[in-house]
């Protein structure tokens, strides 16, 4: 399984020299499995970029899976250009959304006057598939949801292939359980001896006092989440949109620095645009 970062940053995209080392696109995380299925999470601003590197690979057939509908991570959708492509087939699963959800909230997004382009001049075909709640596979990866603490709902998932797993848990409030949320000894046993966490960590302690119940987790409780899990590497996720690269740099060093107080052997780091892993 090799897993590729295109987007880590939270609410909005950003640039500027003080973002260039992280990135500024919003959520998407690009999977590809032993067996040669692509799986794609979210389509916030980075599916740009990967849908460009489709076109030049003339891969044309692809598994979107969706942690939520907020904007930021749906707002890259019209910009994936093997959408425009006659033989691009996309297999649309409708987690974490039952009926129809998925195609409704995606054609609002190519809605008039929001885009120019119709969501019905769409040349791919997609395939809409119920799958959640419940486990399910994707070629030769099981894919395990849970639901989210966050505003408005959603999931998170945790992909498994060959003993190996990676959990992505983006937008998920550790401090705060909201409607449908789950607790965080339910979240940590989810994590349990994940080889790879992904995990939303948008706020300093500081921060978070101001922001509790917004959705987003304060990076102290994700490394608690993280350390008592038994994760071996946790990736800091959903960065603020106003955190710099230095300022980043600074979080990353005192994570480092409470993991070697624990004498553990986790590996800590903030998740970057175009990061890839291979489980």
């Amino acid at each position: 399984m090799i897993i590729k970062c295109w987007g880590s940053r939270g609410s909005i995209p950003v640039s500027g020299k003080s973002y260039l080392k992280y990135g500024g696109d919003t959520t998407c995380i690009e999977i590809r499995t032993k067996s040669d299925d692509l799986i794609i999470i979210d389509a916030g601003t980075g599916i740009r970029r990967l849908g460009n590197r489709l076109v030049k690979e003339k891969r044309r057939t692809c598994h979107f899976i969706f942690t939520h509908a907020h904007w930021d991570h749906v707002m890259g959708f019209p910009y994936f250009k093997p959408l425009y492509f006659k033989s691009t087939k996309l297999h649309m699963h409708r987690c974490p959304f039952h009926s129809k959800f998925v195609e409704t909230i995606l054609s609002r997004v190519m809605a008039p006057p929001n885009f120019p382009v119709k969501y019905s001049d769409i040349k791919a075909k997609m395939e809409y598939i119920d799958a959640c709640p419940t486990d399910f596979d994707i070629g030769s990866v099981k894919v395990i949801p849970i639901a989210l603490s966050h505003p408005n709902n959603g999931s998170g998932y945790k992909f498994i292939e060959d003993g190996r797993s990676f959990v992505f848990l983006t937008d998920n409030e550790l401090g705060y359980t909201h409607p449908g949320g789950r607790s965080f000894e339910d979240y940590e046993a989810f994590c349990s001896g994940a080889d790879l966490l992904f995990h939303d960590a948008e706020y300093t302690p500081k921060e978070y006092q101001f922001f509790i119940d917004w959705g987003h987790s304060v990076y102290t409780d994700v490394l608690r989440l993280a350390l008592g899990a038994g994760v071996r590497q946790l990736g800091l996720f959903h960065l603020n949109q106003e955190r710099t690269d230095a300022e980043m740099d600074r979080i990353v060093k005192r994570c480092r620095k409470l993991v070697s107080g624990q004498k553990s052997k986790l590996k800590c780091f903030g998740v970057k645009s175009d990061m890839t892993f291979e489980l």
